[in-house]
């Protein structure tokens, strides 16, 4: 009985250690295969995306999300609404309308395709008005590897995405769209 039991706790141990070196020490958002819906508290903007990927789980990936404050010289968010959706299976670019910033993100994963689809919940400033644009290298640099975007410099958001999948490998590299906000009324909707 002794011994049975002491190779079983070895088995789990052996297990469960290089699991606590991997990726299960973050703060995921959602489980493999599941939806979710995650938005930044009221005043905050996202600055961090993270993402696992796993072939044996439904080629699916776990995903963490930071915020942080928006500067005070953009005041409070006047409006927040989710975006448009993409499908599952297709590419997609997505920028917030009336020059939002994205302040969270939900998605639901499809089984039927092995992929999820994607939602920005975008947060207007007054007239505030995006510049100094720039769209990220593609990430993951290559399908299948871990991804992570942490926003550059304090100062510039994410507004939007641009996103390819592959059917064939069964993953998505992002483009995110960061730009930087005036500190001034402007009369542009939507650049």
């Amino acid at each position: 009985m002794n011994l049975a039991l002491l190779a079983l706790v070895l088995s789990l141990l052996a297990t469960v250690a290089p699991q606590s070196q991997d990726h299960y020490d973050m703060e995921w958002v959602n489980a493999y295969r599941q939806g979710f819906n995650f938005q930044c508290p009221h005043g905050e903007a996202l600055v961090a995306i993270r993402s696992y990927f796993s072939e044996a789980e439904g080629s699916d990936r776990l995903w963490s999300f930071e915020c942080q404050p928006t500067p005070g010289g953009l005041g409070e968010p006047s409006d927040c609404w989710w975006d448009d959706i993409n499908r599952a299976g297709l590419e997609w670019t997505s920028t917030c309308t009336r020059n939002g910033l994205v302040a969270g993100v939900q998605s639901k994963y499809f089984e039927s395709v092995l992929d999820r689809e994607w939602q920005f919940y975008c947060c207007y400033y007054k007239r505030r008005c995006p510049y100094s644009c720039m769209k990220t290298n593609d990430i993951p640099l290559y399908f299948k590897e871990e991804a992570e975007l942490v926003v550059p410099t304090y100062g510039y958001f994410i507004r939007g995405a641009q996103t390819t999948f592959s059917g064939v490998l069964r993953d998505r590299q992002w483009k995110y769209i960061l730009c930087r906000m005036t500190d001034f009324d402007c009369e542009f909707e939507n650049l």
